[in-house]
């Protein structure tokens, strides 16, 4: 196996399927991004089994080929062998033992590779539900809801976003059952037959990241325990998570007794001055405290240590009864830099009961729930 190829193609290319390597691989080989060229195209190839990572370079004025064959190669030294290479091609060559050599100017490296053919098989996706979706959409709707998944493996559904796509809709539901987010996006041209997916957080943390700030379209392949996402040069493998994700529409509530309007921008910042001192402390709550009758919203935080903190966020609009709640800033500023609206309106039922946060637009159709804690 023997090829010439531009350093910064290739690096491009690398830094996508590096995503794939875990350094806690269960299965050694897995540790290892594998190569493998034909006449046509390089392939490379990294899985760490959540997710797997194929990307396809065609062969061309920047890929130049001797001859054919694979390798798999350990991925951390590869990569940082390939970032430190001078020039602007390197030479890459196979030799007797699986000794793979890589040079560009003056430098040349020997690295021990590993057999291709011990290397877990992609899964096969058939093609005949695929449909495709706006990058751009995809990506913001994964922003909004991502963040509120679990971290804890006790309840691993909730570790995953909840995906229903239909022919008109995309709606995304994430929860850690102590907050919830909940977009509802529409679509032009979605499946025919209504898709459900639970799609683990971390695997869509590196799709959105290789989605990029660009707007290329994805093809959305569901198989039955994997998704395969297609952009561009870019196969992009998900496991899906097994079971039954919770009712979640149970949850929001229809009615509320408090409303409150503020600007976002104006609330995230008194929310960081306060959060200032109850991080400081072990319990990190607030109070928000709503005087609708004089139209003033007032925040409080306290930390024994070091002292107490008042914010009075001004407040667009305040209507309903009086209210004390109070809850856990982080998740509200969370909440906060998810929204997509210059305002947002809080929608409040009981002291103890979960809030809402929903866009000051009204054709904008996103949902977050945060549950308060009790403070006596």
């Amino acid at each position: 196996m023997k090829f010439t190829i531009n350093r910064n193609l290739f690096l491009d290319n690398l830094n996508n399927v590096m995503r794939a390597i875990s350094s806690r691989a269960t299965i050694p080989i897995l540790s290892g991004i594998k190569v493998d060229l034909s006449n046509e195209d390089l392939i490379l190839t990294g899985s760490d089994t959540d997710i797997s990572i194929e990307i396809k370079i065609p062969v061309s004025e920047d890929l130049k080929v001797e001859s054919t064959g694979s390798i798999v190669l350990p991925a951390r030294f590869f990569n940082e062998i390939i970032k430190k290479l001078p020039g602007k091609d390197f030479n890459f060559e196979v030799k007797a033992g699986l000794q793979t050599q890589i040079s560009s100017e003056n430098s040349e490296f020997t690295i021990n590779g590993l057999d291709a053919n011990n290397y877990p098989r992609l899964p096969e996706i058939a093609s005949e539900t695929a449909f495709e979706i706006s990058g751009k959409t995809f990506r913001e709707i994964i922003n909004e809801t991502n963040f509120a998944v679990s971290t804890q493996e006790s309840r691993p559904i909730l570790t995953g976003v909840h995906f229903v796509f239909n022919q008109a809709k995309i709606k995304a539901v994430a929860t850690d059952s102590h907050r919830l987010s909940q977009r509802v996006i529409d679509l032009e041209n979605g499946p025919q037959v209504e898709t459900d997916l639970i799609i683990p957080g971390k695997s869509l943390v590196e799709l959105s990241r290789i989605i990029g700030d660009q707007d290329p379209k994805v093809t959305v392949n569901p198989g039955d325990n994997q998704v395969l996402f297609v952009i561009g040069n870019i196969s992009f493998y998900s496991r899906l998570l097994e079971g039954t994700y919770p009712d979640t529409d149970r949850l929001l509530p229809t009615n509320s007794t408090t409303t409150a309007e503020f600007d976002r921008a104006s609330l995230s910042q008194a929310l960081d001055r306060v959060s200032l001192l109850t991080h400081a402390g072990r319990n990190n709550v607030v109070k928000l405290t709503l005087d609708t009758q004089n139209g003033v919203a007032q925040l409080e935080g306290d930390s024994p240590e070091i002292g107490t903190v008042e914010e009075k966020p001004l407040a667009k609009q305040l209507t309903g009864q009086n209210l004390e709640i109070s809850f856990n800033p982080d998740y509200l500023q969370a909440a906060l830099r998810a929204s997509i609206t210059d305002t947002v309106i809080m929608n409040f039922t009981e002291a103890l009961r979960p809030f809402t946060v929903v866009p000051g637009k009204e054709d904008v159709d996103f949902i977050q729930l945060i549950t308060p804690v009790r403070t006596y």
